[in-house]
């Protein structure tokens, strides 16, 4: 617990100094380019049509699924793996791509994928604030179910930092970590209720596919914008994902201060 508790204190200890990197991050990110940030939102509202127009239209042929129009379940689930995968993706290179730079000075490591997470929560927040406005103008108000955001977003950005922890420092000694984890990204994309309804599937394969525990911070946003159920309905899932979790938060920090002061000798 010692080794979580460093690297969280890291985080505390640097926030102003996460913030303002983000923030240079996300401006630096679209420097040359003419819409700037735009892109942040281009790219995945070009993405959201485009998965709207094949799996919406041609093999649901428009129809709904539990009452709900399509379109509007699809985003409910493909805004929140929009921040999740580029902040895993790129939160495990976040060490590797600034090593050289870091290791001259006297720098936390740690709080480079954190410095990811936010950069892509920006856009994630606007997003969110989209897709809320596009519920109410489908007859989707604000209830009390909407508190529960808070929970799923504490439980999004501490999975992503544990995630992008772990692999940022085995991505740093192992360069075939990165590409692996890219290719089970695209895979988990897929195995993740984004595109499909979990309701078609047998009992036994869906306790499979909740393996997965992208399937519960998708799951959680849904349930909570359109369902109107709260997380502790499923307690044996919750206390999964959490497992899982802190599982990952300890080995993470564990093998990060174990190999942190040594990570240029595998540049």
């Amino acid at each position: 617990m010692s080794h979580i508790r460093q690297v969280l204190v890291e985080q505390f200890q640097n926030t102003s100094l996460i913030f303002r990197l983000a923030s240079y991050e996300l401006k630096g990110m679209y420097l040359m380019h003419y819409l700037g940030v735009f892109w942040q939102f281009i790219n995945p509202v070009v993405q959201i049509f485009i998965y709207w127009f094949v799996f919406g239209l041609g093999i649901r042929g428009g129809g709904s699924i539990h009452g709900i129009s399509y379109f509007v379940w699809l985003i409910t689930g493909l805004i929140p793996w929009f921040f999740i995968n580029p902040s895993i993706t790129q939160g495990a290179n976040s060490i590797y791509s600034k090593l050289n730079l870091v290791s001259k000075m006297k720098f936390p490591m740690s709080i480079l994928p954190t410095i990811t997470i936010v950069s892509n929560f920006f856009s994630f927040s606007i997003m969110l604030l989209i897709l809320m406005i596009i519920l109410h103008f489908n007859g989707m108000k604000v209830d009390v179910y909407y508190i529960q955001i808070i929970y799923y977003l504490f439980c999004l950005i501490t999975f992503l930092y544990a995630t992008a922890l772990f692999f940022s420092t085995f991505s740093t000694i192992v360069r075939d970590m990165q590409s692996l984890l890219q290719t089970s990204m695209k895979m988990l994309f897929f195995l993740t209720p984004i595109l499909w309804d979990p309701s078609e599937f047998s009992k036994d394969i869906l306790t499979l596919l909740k393996l997965n525990p992208l399937y519960y911070l998708v799951d959680g946003f849904r349930i909570t914008l359109l369902y109107d159920r709260w997380f502790y309905e499923d307690l044996g899932f919750t206390l999964y994902f959490w497992s899982i979790t802190l599982l990952m938060l300890f080995l993470g920090s564990r093998v990060h201060l174990k190999f942190r002061k040594r990570l240029t000798d595998y540049m």
